[in-house]
């Protein structure tokens, strides 16, 4: 089991997109935790997490997260934002699972 954080301005945005993703997980029969947070919650959930995903208009966020979980092992990227603007959840999870390899 893998667990996918998505982050976003609210955490609404990207909430389509991970329903999206969970229809891909279970059509390639991954079993995974895909979920979505504000950027205000993002920081309570960093030890409960595989990989993080921030959503294209909090790319600024990066630098600082960057340095939160390098020493956790976690990995982390920036949404397509061709993927993200229209909702490709298979993309972003192969995305999700390519940090993870």
């Amino acid at each position: 089991m893998k667990t996918i954080m998505l982050v976003c301005s609210a955490g609404m945005s990207t909430s389509l997109l991970v329903t999206k993703m969970e229809k891909a997980a279970e059509e390639k029969g991954l079993e995974a935790k895909i979920f979505a947070v504000a950027e205000a919650e993002a920081a309570n959930h960093l030890d409960e997490i595989d990989v993080l995903l921030l959503g294209p208009q909090v790319r600024f966020l990066e630098g600082n997260m960057k340095k939160k979980l390098e020493p956790k092992g976690i990995p982390l990227a920036v949404i397509n934002s061709v993927d993200y603007g229209m909702m490709k959840g298979d993309k972003v999870l192969d995305q999700a699972l390519d940090l993870m390899k």
